[in-house]
């Protein structure tokens, strides 16, 4: 279900800074939400300077690069862990990418489990699928 979106200026990170970030943000996101890294996605989205603003004005004007990224977690994740992502998503812009901090932008979005699709069904039925697999497995072996 882990999902994020880093939106990014072209021209302002190179292939190389790309990987660090998608692998390191795949790596924080399967670390705070203690979930298996086969279910985590991560994606950069490129942006022309010509159609990417900032302060009022077009990046390719002012130069300034402000990358915003969004994540989806299901709904009924603690605000904790979505902070720790918030914050770790910013560090990671910050650091790879030597960005200003006070210029980066992201958003949690929240989704119900009955709205969300893996594999063309629904994580409210794969959660219980799973809940029922772990009891039985619990159950043959007590």
């Amino acid at each position: 279900m882990p999902v994020v979106n880093f939106h990014l200026m072209e021209g302002h990170c190179s292939a190389e800074q790309k990987v660090r970030l998608l692998k390191a943000a795949s790596q924080l996101y399967s670390k705070v939400l203690r979930s298996p890294m086969e279910r985590v996605r991560a994606f950069i989205t490129l942006h022309a300077a010509d159609e990417f603003a900032v302060a009022g004005d077009t990046a390719n004007a002012n130069g300034l690069h402000a990358p915003y990224f969004d994540f989806i977690v299901l709904e009924g994740r603690p605000l904790d862990e979505r902070q720790q992502l918030m914050a770790g998503f910013t560090t990671l812009l910050v650091d790879i990418l030597a960005v200003d901090r006070s210029f980066v932008r992201g958003r949690c979005i929240r989704v119900e489990p009955q709205d969300w699709s893996i594999g063309g069904l629904g994580a409210d039925v794969l959660r219980e699928q799973e809940i029922s697999a772990r009891a039985a497995r619990l159950g043959a072996a007590g």
